[in-house]
């Protein structure tokens, strides 16, 4: 009874020196956790009263080597570092999109690009970050202890370099005739009638992308030409680097135009045309507005062929949006993202203007999607008055459910990358128990022996 009891305690003394090797190690980590951040310009942006940008830039500056992206943040400012209001320049959107370029390729050649798109299903919105006027209160933080893994070594193609492309969307609404009218990209104020590829506008098509493309000008009052000025879009990257502790996030990019309509041959994984990425909204009729019923909902249905916890979720709508939900194949309401309207002149604060988006930061774990789950995403906008090129995106991060092992006491949870990487710990009391079992089985035939004598 003695060796058991002296065997039991000292199992216990190597579980609780295991235990406290990992929050000391936790702590150590945690001290030496250094977010760092690395701010960026956009090559220049000239716009005049009413002209319309929408470049793209190839190999932009952007954080290099294995690292963990955190947040990822931009803003249109002046030469000065000046904010500039929506009111002046409206940020239709900013896209950053992964890309791998053969070695000493050159921007125009396409065919040595091989595009790294995130993990949803709209092969068009293939983009690793993004939004738009709602950019600089809409929080984009990846909490701990996850990340948005970039430059892994092990997934760049063999001769290839990682690199990065940014597209930049800016309608200067200077003195204009009809702002909203110019950010919402109507054709009637484009004077067009054909799209940035030269083909003529599909019947009735009154609004939205293919109208303010690169170089359009929008109609500004009489005497308001010019104006010209040189604008920079500003990006914040905030980043660590890779230690086995980050649990890497995928990206999902879901859109309330899915149709679920795939070419013959492909799937949800390959089809690039089954997402239209903008829509219009009616004007409601004069019943519907006595009732206070002008409310334009959209709903689609999704399926992700592979799922993963909740990490973050946010929306992407324009001017007039009321809100967005997911919502699971029983009905659980996963993440709802609502607009925060601006009621000032400042940057930020733009009144009439979508200046925000709230987020989901569920419990890690709370909520899962399975493989292959059947989603439904809505999105509502007022239709009190009609809305052309409106969006109704969904931006989520999931991650695969990490497996947990519990001590015998339930002292620490310990994940697989502790034991992984402190294997030793394991091996240490292994090798303790072992020699200890072994003195013990001596001393206690030495006692036998000894009592045998004595009868």
């Amino acid at each position: 009874m003695w060796y058991s009891s002296q065997l039991w305690m000292l199992l216990l003394s190597i579980m609780l020196l295991s235990s406290s090797s990992y929050i000391a190690a936790g702590r150590v980590d945690k001290e030496n956790y250094s977010v760092k951040t690395s701010v960026f310009f956009s090559p220049p942006i000239y716009l005049n009263h009413g002209s319309v940008q929408d470049k793209y830039y190839h190999d932009i500056p952007f954080p290099r080597g294995h690292i963990a992206i955190k947040s990822f943040d931009g803003e249109v400012v002046d030469e000065n570092g000046n904010s500039i209001p929506l009111h002046e320049t409206y940020l239709h959107h900013w896209v950053v999109a992964r890309y791998y370029s053969q070695n000493e390729a050159k921007d125009g050649d396409l065919e040595k690009f091989i595009y790294a798109g995130n993990s949803g299903p709209c092969r068009n919105l293939g983009q690793y970050f993004g939004l738009g006027s709602e950019t600089r209160k809409t929080n984009t933080w990846v909490p701990d202890p996850y990340g948005i893994v970039i430059g892994n070594p092990m997934e760049i193609p063999e001769g290839y370099e990682e690199k990065w492309l940014l597209n930049v969307h800016a309608i200067d609404t200077r003195n204009v005739e009809d702002r909203l009218g110019c950010t919402e990209c109507k054709c009637s104020l484009y004077n067009v009638t054909s799209d940035q590829y030269g083909r003529p506008l599909a019947n009735g098509y009154v609004g939205g992308l293919h109208c303010c493309y690169d170089e359009t000008q929008c109609r500004v009052k009489e005497g308001f030409n010019g104006g010209l000025r040189k604008l920079y879009l500003k990006y914040t990257v905030k980043w660590v680097e890779w230690n086995p502790r980050i649990l890497p996030v995928k990206i999902f990019i879901l859109d309330v135009t899915d149709t679920g309509d795939y070419p013959p041959g492909s799937s949800a994984i390959n089809a690039p045309f089954s997402c239209k990425v903008e829509y219009s909204v009616p004007s409601c009729d004069s019943s519907s507005e006595a009732n206070r019923e002008c409310v334009d909902i959209r709903k689609t249905k999704v399926v992700l062929p592979h799922g993963g916890d909740i990490i973050y979720g946010v929306a992407h709508q324009h001017t007039g949006g009321v809100g967005s939900a997911l919502y699971g194949e029983d009905g659980q309401l996963l993440c709802s993202s609502n607009p925060f309207y601006g009621k000032g002149e400042e940057a930020g604060d733009e009144a009439g203007y979508i200046v925000g988006m709230s987020t989901c930061y569920p419990k890690p774990g709370s909520l899962n999607i399975k493989d292959g789950e059947l989603l439904t995403l809505i999105s509502n906008y007022s239709s009190l008055r009609m809305h052309t090129g409106v969006m109704g995106l969904f931006y989520l991060l999931l991650v695969e459910p990490q497996p947990k092992l519990n001590t015998l006491f339930s002292l620490q949870e310990v994940t697989v990358p502790y034991l992984v990487e402190h294997w030793w710990v394991l091996l240490l009391a292994g090798g303790i128990m072992a020699v200890v079992a072994a003195a013990i089985y001596r001393r206690r035939n030495e006692t036998d022996s000894y009592q045998m004598v004595v009868n």
